[in-house]
């Protein structure tokens, strides 16, 4: 049987989310044995070294040929932003918590879209906007107390992200998928190393296990990347977008079998909330476009 280009664009787009969902698991089982910061330096120096090969074996240069332009800096900074504290996430929170909360990072753009590049939402998708972000509280449940810190890490890391899907867009269009791939691997360098000055945590690789695990969560990380690539040049965006959300479906089944947690329905409901929100807001704005 033949498949259409949607059906394979939506095949490597839940290919994508698999390989990120255990990606983060192996990162954070990492986490359990080894300081974050000296995972998160391992990780990156990692993840650069294969997108730099990549970039080589097609005759690139590893980093942009033009600098640093004010766009890929304000990229960068928002890489660092989210890749910080999505890994704090993954170290000191629940694996099911942070991929849900992680999921409402494509909302936050398309709200985002609107302050930077003056972009028209109408009601309906602020509506879902609103509803995602009700889904997000109702997976933090925030107390008489506040916000525990776990919960703050997850969502700056989301807000990280979405910010540097925004900033991508700005980005000069000569910058290769690769490129980018470098960079965002090396700011996971910087603040790994600036983690690791400010805990004082050891520097050396204690665990073999966990080390293994860094790198081959980087190595899943590329599969991934070129997965999420292929998926998106290969279907309709309408049709292959929203099964971005079966992260979170991978995630939960990882997080029960692996790390024994067990989501409550409270939290369920919430991450349900904001995967329909987030699917009819892509849905709603590749139909408008």
């Amino acid at each position: 049987m033949t498949l259409s280009d949607n059906q394979r664009g939506a095949a490597f787009m839940a290919l994508a989310m698999a390989t990120f969902a255990v990606e983060d698991a192996l990162f954070k089982a990492a986490t359990q044995q080894l300081p974050v910061g000296l995972c998160l330096l391992v990780f990156g120096i990692c993840g650069a070294t294969i997108f730099a090969l990549l970039a080589l074996s097609r005759r690139q240069s590893p980093l942009p040929a033009g600098g640093m332009t004010r766009g890929l800096l304000i990229r960068s900074a928002f890489e660092l932003m989210g890749r910080l504290f999505f890994g704090l996430a993954l170290a000191f929170a629940d694996l099911s918590s942070t991929t849900a909360i992680l999921q409402a990072a494509p909302l936050v753009v398309v709200a985002g879209a609107v302050v930077v590049f003056g972009e028209r939402v109408g009601w309906r998708r602020w509506s879902a906007i609103a509803l995602g972000l009700v889904g997000v509280l109702m997976v933090l449940r925030p107390d008489a107390s506040g916000l525990q810190a776990t919960a703050i890490f997850a969502v700056l890391g989301m807000i990280g992200f979405a910010g540097r899907d925004l900033a991508t867009r700005a980005a000069p269009p000569a910058v290769t998928n690769a490129q980018l791939g470098v960079l965002g691997f090396v700011v996971l360098i910087v603040a790994g190393v600036l983690m690791q000055f400010v805990t004082g945590a050891a520097w050396a690789l204690t665990d073999f296990g966990a080390t293994l695990n860094l790198v081959l969560a980087a190595m899943l990380g590329v599969v991934a990347y070129s997965s999420l690539t292929t998926a998106m040049r290969t279907g309709e965006v309408a049709v292959v977008t929203p099964f971005r959300y079966t992260r979170l479906v991978f995630a939960l089944i990882i997080a029960v079998v692996v790390f024994g947690e067990a989501p409550d329905p409270m939290m369920l409901a919430g991450a349900a909330l904001i995967v329909a929100s987030g699917i009819f807001a892509l849905t709603r704005s590749n139909r408008r476009t």
